[in-house]
């Protein structure tokens, strides 16, 4: 019996890139993101194994994915930040690896194990990035303002990064990341290690972007975060896509995501409560 996977055949994906053209108007292209045939290997290991993907623009678009499922190695490549072995990627309408110039100013970037320049204050750090942007200096200073009291920093504006927590340091990435309105918005693993305080204003700042037609992509693993967020979902497995649509569509008759993901990653049936009988028993 075929899987909810192999009911998504390319003829599907080209038929929701149609009905996407269609939903945004005559001629208008509505695909942010599109991968075809993407390779990527590390010595004998497969990290991504010939996927093509097609992301629908102005969506809040979820990868998801066990850990080792090749999501990070697809969103570098994707962002121009690793170049794959094989295969074409085109983000709004522009060949990553042909036109790569024009690809970085129309996205933005929020790689997991962000690296900032910690010797910065947090202003610095977007007027720094504004100006490499090529934004005019009082423009920068403007939306600089604006993101730190939206995303809750004003209070930490001109303490150095190296001293910003780990939600801090994701949200003064997010900052530098949306600085320059970019079409796309690429994130790694977003929320990962940030408070609930800091998740939520992170969220509310994405949904809002979202709202006035640009696209997020995210990777992540928590699928309730996904359920809660997301238009559309990607499902990565073993560097292959086993799924991909609508939330509806990838949850099927599945009572939640987090049900539907683990049979299509093949981890429904496992238990481990027998192989560890002796943890937990008498000393």
């Amino acid at each position: 019996m075929p899987d909810r996977a192999d009911a998504r055949t390319e003829t599907d994906a080209t038929e929701d890139a149609a009905a996407g053209a269609s939903a945004g108007g005559a001629g208008e292209t509505r695909t942010a993101v599109r991968v075809q045939g993407l390779w990527k290997r590390f010595g004998d290991q497969v990290a991504v194994a010939g996927i093509d993907l097609e992301l629908p623009a102005g969506k809040f678009v979820g990868l998801v994915g066990p850990n080792g499922a090749g999501k990070t190695t697809t969103l570098s490549m994707v962002t121009g930040l690793l170049r794959p072995d094989m295969g074409r990627i085109e983000v709004a309408g522009h060949d990553v690896w042909t036109d790569p110039v024009e690809v970085k100013s129309r996205i933005g970037v929020l790689p997991e194990g962000l690296r900032l320049f910690e010797r910065l204050s947090g202003r610095e750090l977007l007027a720094y990035n504004g100006r490499l942007r090529g934004l005019p200096g009082d423009e920068v200073d403007k939306r600089a303002t604006q993101l730190l009291d939206v995303l809750d920093l004003a209070g930490s504006q001109h303490k150095l990064v190296v001293d910003y927590s780990t939600g801090m340091r994701k949200k003064i990435g997010l900052a530098a990341a949306l600085l320059h309105n970019p079409e796309v918005l690429f994130l790694d693993e977003p929320f990962e290690g940030v408070d609930p305080v800091s998740a939520q204003t992170i969220r509310g700042v994405l949904e809002r972007y979202t709202r006035s037609g640009a696209t997020v992509v995210f990777s992540s693993h928590v699928m309730e975060l996904v359920e809660s967020l997301c238009d559309w979902v990607a499902v990565m497995a073993a560097g292959r896509i086993k799924a991909r649509g609508t939330l509806a569509e990838v949850r099927g008759d599945a009572p939640s995501l987090q049900s539907a993901f683990l049979e299509l990653v093949g981890a429904g049936g496992r238990d481990a409560g027998d192989s560890l009988d002796w943890l937990g028993g008498s000393r």
